[in-house]
Order: structure tokens, then sequence, then C-alpha cells
């Protein structure tokens, strides 16, 4: 799978290991940044992990900065983008199983290294279950489209 990842300077440490676990298990990633852990603005690399997912340059995209919270708010004004904040496996799979999210947002500062990874891994590994899911996300999908 090709998944575009990106941070702040909070998740920067969290980034690169994800990137690493990214790549052991053969995905192809698209790596937004930052490559260094000055301050730099969470929205600029939201948008442009967000923009790639939209634009199909990857199927699915993962941000981190120090809750999750202000990555999410950002990548969602990115029509196309249906990203979730997620704080344990449970939401993880969720987010996926029933609301077909392409990005997942994590927090660098309230989530320790092994939940992550469990985190990631789940996300990766839970397909849409579609049904009365698909009505809804379409829903969405219509609403966020040009009228």
């Amino acid at each position: 799978m090709n998944i575009a990842i990106g941070s702040d300077h909070r998740g920067f440490e969290a980034k690169s290991r994800i990137v690493s676990i990214l790549q052991r298990l053969g995905h192809e990633i698209l790596d937004a940044g930052p490559q260094v852990r000055e301050s730099v603005d969470y929205p600029d690399f939201a948008f442009d992990v967000a923009q790639a997912v939209s634009a199909g340059r990857a199927e699915r995209g993962i941000l981190i900065c120090g809750t999750g919270i202000g990555m999410c708010i950002a990548a969602n004004k990115v029509p196309g983008v249906r990203a979730a904040p997620c704080h344990d496996c449970i939401t993880a799979e969720m987010s996926r199983r029933h609301n077909d999210a392409n990005v997942l947002c994590l927090s660098a500062d309230l989530l320790g290294e092994e939940l992550i990874d469990r985190m990631v891994r789940t996300w990766l590994e839970t397909p849409f279950e579609g049904g009365r899911h698909a009505r809804r996300v379409e829903k969405i999908a219509s609403y966020e489209r040009p009228k």
C-alpha cells in the first residue's frame, strides 16, 4: 500500500518509528516531513498528506502531532479525506470498519510506542465493512461535492 505520512515537531520521533514499521511491512512511503525536529506548523503537513490521499497519490495517510486533534481538523478540510483521531486499537479499528477513514491521526504525547505500533497495524489491516456504512460515508462525500 502507498501511505503518505507527516507530523509536526512533537510527532517527529513517532513518525520516524512509524516509517520504519511501514517499510518493514512492505508499504511504500511518501514522507511529507518534516525532515528535522525544529518547530513547524502542523497544518502545512496535514494539508500535504491529505492532498496526497485526496489526489490518489497515496491510498492512506498517517498524521502525528501532540494530540492528533490539530492534524485531524486540518486534514478534514481537504475534500475526500476522512481523517480520524484515534486513541486506542478499538477507535483505530472502528474508524476503518464503519467510517472508511483514509487518514489516521495520532497523538505523540498521549500514546506509548507499543500502542501506536498496534494501532497502526490494526488500522492498516482492518477493511471497510460497507453495507449500511457505505451509505453513510456516501452522504458525507456527496455533501462535500461542489453544488
